[in-house]
């Protein structure tokens, strides 16, 4: 388990920044991002959350429910503008894949940077697809998502599709600016966790 030293030294790194988390579907982004925006005294902030809590037009919310990402042009109208929230102001954010469209990721980052939470890295969940079917079946099995109309087995295949398309060239934007750091998500959630701790007082290290 990681030590109090080492968490406080990345809670000082960090400060108001953000930590943008992607990976397939259950890879394990909201999960590590709850458990990191305890840690880090921060917010967790999801895009399709956003989305699917907002009023949101007829066309925008059947792409949602099939797993289709959602227009460039509406994820800016809708999403970025949350970034910047008084509420919000002075903490650092944790954000579960927001910005999955390759030609969003500008929009983001200086959506973020405005509101006074730069990019301070951005995490890929690496995980095989097979490993993703297994935990789509494990939550079937178990229920422990809640009803969410983006879970059925179809819908999971054009969600690998739209990872593949749209949101792997995102992944490389990030790789090209040093931002992108890439764990190993397929075991136990606390050593995944802690493969992220470690990754991230390395790039405090390394930023020194």
């Amino acid at each position: 388990m990681n030590n109090p030293e080492q968490l406080e030294f990345i809670r000082n790194w960090l400060g108001s920044g953000s930590i943008n988390i992607f990976g397939l579907p259950f890879s394990g982004k909201d999960s590590q991002g709850k458990i990191l925006a305890d840690l880090f005294n921060g917010e967790l902030i999801g895009g399709g959350q956003i989305l699917r809590e907002s009023v949101i037009p007829d066309g925008v919310r059947r792409d949602l429910d099939s797993g289709i990402l959602v227009p460039t042009a509406d994820f800016i109208r809708i999403v970025l503008p949350f970034l910047s929230k008084p509420e919000l102001a002075g903490k650092p954010l944790i954000l579960s894949a927001v910005g999955r469209w390759h030609g969003e990721e500008d929009g983001v980052v200086g959506a973020l940077d405005a509101a006074n939470h730069p990019t301070k890295a951005v995490i890929h969940l690496s995980i095989t697809e097979e490993s993703a079917r297994r935990r789509w079946l494990e939550h079937e099995n178990h229920k422990d998502r809640g009803e969410r109309r983006d879970d059925s087995a179809e819908i999971l295949e054009n969600r690998f599709s739209e990872f593949s398309s749209k949101t792997l060239p995102v992944l490389e934007y990030y790789r090209e600016r040093d931002l992108l750091i890439e764990i190993d998500g397929n075991g136990p959630r606390s050593d995944v966790t802690n493969s992220i701790i470690s990754a991230l007082a390395n790039r405090v290290l390394a930023s020194q």
